[in-house]
């Protein structure tokens, strides 16, 4: 698809398909969009009119223009009160228009949907636009024997935001990290394997240039990685410790390390998955947040900023044979912290407290981990908003504005340590879950055992990194959810 920041004005595109944002107060018509309805005698009336369309964010209306004119189809899409636009607003309103020009069989899409009169900067408008045709036309049929033929869009031209060439650019490098990591989500556990999850940082790093350690199983043992190595012991394939790191050409402004859990399946261990609801079939998404690291340091290996990034995931499958950790067994993490196990389906946490304590070794300034750690963060927060608890404040804050852009929704839990007391053990430091009441809450608590002193913030995405419908601009499967707001977290 070729993309394009059109010096053409609204009046002048000729085209299959011109969509054109309307909020609620171009209703009734006025100034290029009244030109425009006398241009087509009258017919941006006719279908506001016959649709009963508002401008309300969210809703389109289609019509047929015809076959002589300069263009065939007129798209209407509802920006809602300008007061109230955002640039998710934009990215999703060009996800909406994107689609019923896909629908209509339109291989050309004029997009004119501004940035609100000024309420969005018209770099950010643009690549956020960028970022809702990128995503909501994408297509993943890798797993398919046959696919429809259909008409697919090949050019938009984004009109209203002339000299944005950059800021498509921008748009579309962070949609590769994007799709990056919906892909890697969406394949199943017999193709995303560890060693697979290995396999695409070191094309990335060959591609971008970025520095790649893949830490196989003798070299985690002599790091004292028991945690991590305790879950891999069970599975045929051998577990892979990837780091990859970005390195800017000058001295960077500041370091971070990106974690995410990579639990390429998760059969839940001698604590099986089992009956009704365990979800055992969709665990190949389970390493959602080595995805979403994954698709970060594709997008931040192509922008390439003056900041240093470690990208890291303790990489495995959590499986049943005669060497798998039973609950009762006692492991030793690599900062010699131990850990009775006394559920084996708790595995991500055992795997993330090694690298995290692999990052902060790193001296880095912060540290953000992410992973579908719990399904008691999608009973409190549904599938639409991820956890985020932090031990530092400006953190936080950093991570929900870069969020915010991104439009990606997070809560900030609470770290209430006397929760803690929950996972006491008898026998070792600690145990590996807690009571079941305040799950999320206990699961970070346990994570925050294994950083010293760095700001750290940990992202609980297990609610938002899978979708069964169409919502916004993803298609049902992996949503890719993250990679937005860790790119603009790094960039900030």
């Amino acid at each position: 698809m070729d993309l394009q920041a059109s010096n053409q004005q609204l009046l002048d595109w000729t085209g299959d398909c011109l969509a054109v944002g309307l909020s609620a107060a171009d209703v009734p018509l006025a100034g290029e969009i009244a030109t425009l309805d006398q241009q087509l005698s009258g017919l941006v009336q006719d279908l506001i009119d016959e649709a009963e369309f508002t401008g309300k964010s969210g809703t389109t209306a289609v019509m047929r223009v015809g076959k002589t004119g300069s263009i065939r189809k007129l798209v209407l899409v509802g920006l809602g009160e300008l007061s109230d636009l955002t640039v998710d607003g934009l990215r999703r309103a060009a996800a909406s228009a994107a689609r019923v020009a896909k629908r209509e069989k339109s291989r050309t899409l004029g997009l004119s949907l501004g940035n609100g009169n000024g309420a969005v900067d018209a770099a950010i408008a643009a690549q956020a636009q960028a970022e809702g045709v990128i995503l909501a036309l994408a297509e993943d049929n890798r797993f398919k024997s046959e696919t429809d033929a259909k008409v697919v869009v090949e050019q938009v031209d984004i009109l209203g935001l002339p000299n944005q060439a950059a800021a498509l650019q921008r748009g579309q490098q962070i949609c590769d990290g994007v799709i990056l990591a919906r892909e890697l989500v969406a394949a199943p556990a017999n193709v995303v394997t560890p060693q697979a999850l290995a396999d695409t940082a070191q094309a990335i790093a060959t591609d971008h240039g970025l520095e790649l350690e893949i830490l196989e199983q003798e070299a985690c043992e002599a790091l004292g990685m028991g945690a991590f190595l305790g879950v891999a012991k069970a599975s045929d394939l051998p577990p892979k410790f990837i780091h990859l790191t970005y390195r800017p050409s000058g001295t960077p402004r500041r370091k971070l390390a990106i974690v995410g859990k990579g639990l390429t399946f998760d059969s839940g261990g001698l604590n099986i998955k089992a009956g009704a609801g365990s979800m055992i079939e969709m665990m190949k998404f389970d390493m959602g947040g080595a995805a979403a690291t994954l698709g970060a340091a594709k997008a931040i290996a192509q922008i390439k900023p003056d900041v240093e990034v470690h990208f890291i995931s303790a990489a495995t499958e959590n499986m049943i044979s005669g060497r798998a950790m039973r609950p009762g067994d006692i492991l030793t993490a690599s900062n010699g912290k131990t850990i009775e196990v006394n559920n084996t389906d708790a595995e991500g946490r055992l795997t993330l407290a090694d690298a995290l304590v692999f990052a902060e070794k790193l001296e880095v300034d912060a540290i953000v981990d992410l992973a579908t750690l719990t399904g008691a963060c999608v009973v409190a927060l549904g599938d639409n908003i991820a956890g985020l608890w932090s031990s530092d404040d400006t953190l936080a804050q950093d991570l929900q504005q870069a969020a915010q852009t991104a439009g990606e929704k997070y809560w900030q839990m609470p770290l209430e340590d006397k929760y803690f007391d929950g996972l006491k053990s008898i026998v070792a430091d600690m145990k590996n879950t807690g009571p079941r009441f305040g799950g999320a809450i206990t699961a970070a608590l346990f994570l925050k055992q294994f950083i010293r002193s760095v700001p750290w913030a940990h992202l609980d995405i297990a609610g938002t990194v899978w979708t069964e419908k169409e919502n916004g601009y993803n298609s049902p499967g992996g949503t890719g959810f993250g990679v937005r707001t860790l790119v603009n977290w790094v960039l900030s």
